[in-house]
């Protein structure tokens, strides 16, 4: 038999070695690969369209391109708006961001004087999805349950004190508090609203900060294999409009108590589906 010295113990040793730098690189760089030029970037943040000048809180900038005009009346969610999330993620040690958008969101706020006295928003959850279909199944799956909650709520429970408006092609900001319905569960939120002015409406732009737990939304990680934050924010940029606006989304109930489960699913209707009889033919 071999000596523990031998050539041939010295080449196994080698090999195990040489396999288990190649497991760690592949493991390393698999992923790399896969983000950086299977995947790509991550879609940017959202942005009003029209403006990157900054504006002071409450306030419209100073490079107006029109005057203010009257802003009272409704306003609908009209095409064009988007809402989705945003989640930072980490596959095998490489960091990436997990987003997802939707356009089936409908709503609209009324504006008396100065103020934004009501508001209130819903989204279609299964219109939000992002570029990776394992990733929508598990939204829509466990990690969201579209099935039994197909809609999340937004109400402004606050109003709003838009101080001076906007004029034409101005942005300003104003602080915002709200109640959000997702899950089945409703917390009140706190955050900051972007509005633009423009020739046939206001655009408005909100990211809002997510806590899973306390919508009790299951963390999105998959195992040791993908790994994402606790956190994650909303995002929406709603184009409004003193016309009609996006149809009204339904789906079922999107009321609910903060900490608690909402009201009972909504029916799921599934296609019936015709299958051709069996011949077995017979034997000889």
């Amino acid at each position: 038999m071999p000596e523990d010295g031998s050539p041939r113990r010295h080449r196994v040793r080698r090999w195990i070695i040489g396999a288990v730098a190649l497991a760690v690189v592949l493991a390393v760089a698999i992923p790399f690969i896969y983000i950086h030029f299977i995947e790509g970037s991550a879609p940017a943040k959202l942005t009003l369209p029209g403006t990157t000048k900054s504006t002071m809180a409450g306030g419209a900038s100073t490079t107006a391109q029109g005057s203010a005009g009257s802003v009272v009346g409704t306003w609908n969610v009209g095409t064009g708006s988007v809402v989705g999330y945003r989640v930072a993620e980490v596959l095998i040690g490489q960091h990436t961001t997990a987003v997802g958008r939707g356009t089936g969101v409908s709503g609209s706020i009324t504006i008396s004087g100065t103020t934004v006295t009501t508001g209130s928003f819903t989204v279609e959850m299964a219109s939000v999805v992002s570029d990776q279909s394992e990733r929508n199944a598990s939204f829509d799956g466990r990690i969201m349950d579209v099935a039994q909650y197909p809609t999340a709520a937004l109400r402004i429970s606050a109003p709003i004190d838009l101080r001076t408006i906007p004029a034409i092609g101005a942005t300003a900001t104003y602080p915002a508090t709200g109640d959000l319905t997702m899950h089945g569960v409703t917390n009140s939120v706190s955050f900051t609203v972007s509005a633009e002015r423009t020739a046939g409406g206001i655009d408005v732009l909100a990211d809002i900060p997510i806590q899973f737990s306390s919508w009790n939304i299951a963390n999105p990680s998959i195992g040791g294999f993908v790994t994402t934050a606790s956190t994650g924010t909303l995002e929406a940029l709603l184009h409004l409009t003193q016309g009609a606006g996006n149809a009204a989304v339904s789906g079922g109930s999107t009321s609910g108590s903060s900490g608690s489960q909402g009201g009972p699913p909504s029916a799921v209707t599934v296609p019936s589906t015709t299958v051709p009889p069996l011949t077995i033919p017979k034997g000889s």
